[in-house]
C-alpha cells in the first residue's frame, strides 16, 4: 500500500468535531399564503403582541397581571392557542384595553390584510 493510498484511507477515518454551519433558515412569515384566510387567532395574538410592545412590557408582567401562564401568553401571541373569552379579556386588560378594543384592533388589522377570493361552490342538480 503506497503512501498515498494510506493517507487516503486514514482521512475517510477523520471526524470532524465541529459541526458544519448550515444556512439560516429564514423565519416564517406571519402573513398568509396567498389565497388563505388569515386565522383569527393569529390576528389577535399579533395585536396582544404588538400592543404589549408598544408599552415596553415583558410578558411576564403581562402575564402576570392578566393571571394567566407565561408560556400560555406566549403561545397566544403566537396565534398557537385559541383562547376563550375570558382569558382573552384578561390578557386585554392586562395590557390596559377593554375586550372590545381589543376585537376592534383586530378587526382593523384583519381588514388591511389581503382578502383571499373564496373557493366557487359548485352545485350538481
Amino acid at each position: 500500500m503506497s503512501s498515498q493510498e494510506r493517507q487516503k484511507a486514514n482521512e475517510a477515518r477523520v471526524i470532524h468535531l465541529r459541526p458544519v454551519k448550515a444556512a439560516p433558515n429564514p423565519a416564517p412569515s406571519k402573513e398568509p399564503a396567498a389565497g388563505k384566510e388569515p386565522l383569527w387567532r393569529d390576528v389577535v395574538g399579533d395585536v396582544l403582541r404588538s400592543e404589549r410592545l408598544a408599552q415596553e412590557r415583558t410578558l411576564k408582567d403581562v402575564a402576570d397581571a392578566a393571571r394567566i401562564s407565561m408560556p400560555y401568553l406566549s403561545e397566544l401571541e403566537r396565534g398557537r392557542k385559541e383562547a376563550s373569552s375570558e382569558v382573552l379579556a384578561a390578557a386585554a386588560h392586562a395590557l390596559g384595553l377593554g375586550l372590545p378594543d381589543l376585537l376592534s384592533l383586530a378587526q382593523t388589522r384583519l381588514a388591511g390584510l389581503p382578502r383571499a377570493r373564496p373557493a366557487r361552490a359548485s352545485f350538481q342538480g
